[in-house]
């Protein structure tokens, strides 16, 4: 996956990834209109499809709700990097088939709008603005399976349909 790099500092909580007033709705387009508004205003004028928002420490902090990755993907991104997620964010993000990728040196290198290359088999994070490669942890093969799938509800269908 390859796309424009959008960056975040430390301890964004969903409720900066999608504020409470917009919880109306599991929509991804409708959620996608507000993604990052309040941490920038600008986001969903400039994301495009694939993407990729880049922060730091504890990502996805706060409440446990299942919009912030919805309104991520909704908005076209097509995986987060950051130094470090909050364990339920990154647990929701898999389920619902949104690749997240810790690599603190990455973060703290990767700039607002460097052209990045993910290879999520691997783990390789290629800044193609500044030719620098950075590993993060590549996915267990199921995990990988589950973001393949679109999350873990059609992960669950396939398996079933297969076992039939």
């Amino acid at each position: 996956m390859s796309g424009k790099a959008h960056t975040f500092g430390d301890h964004i909580d969903t409720d900066q990834i999608i504020p409470a007033q917009y919880l109306v709705t599991t929509d991804p387009k409708e959620l996608a209109l507000h993604c990052m508004e309040t941490a920038d205003q600008d986001f969903v004028k400039r994301v495009k499809d694939g993407d990729v928002i880049v922060g730091g420490i504890n990502f996805g902090c706060g409440s446990s709700r299942e919009h912030a990755p919805i309104a991520i993907t909704g908005a076209g991104v097509s995986c987060v990097i950051a130094k470090s997620f909050a364990r339920i964010f990154f647990r929701n993000s898999i389920n619902l088939g949104l690749p997240v990728l810790e690599s603190p040196e990455a973060a703290d290198a990767i700039e607002q709008g460097d052209e990045l290359d993910v290879d999520l088999a691997t783990g390789t994070i290629r800044n193609l603005t500044t030719e620098q490669v950075f590993k993060a942890k590549p996915f267990e093969p199921f995990m990988m399976e589950i973001i393949e799938a679109g999350g873990l509800v059609e992960y669950t269908k396939r398996k079933l349909a297969a076992a039939g």
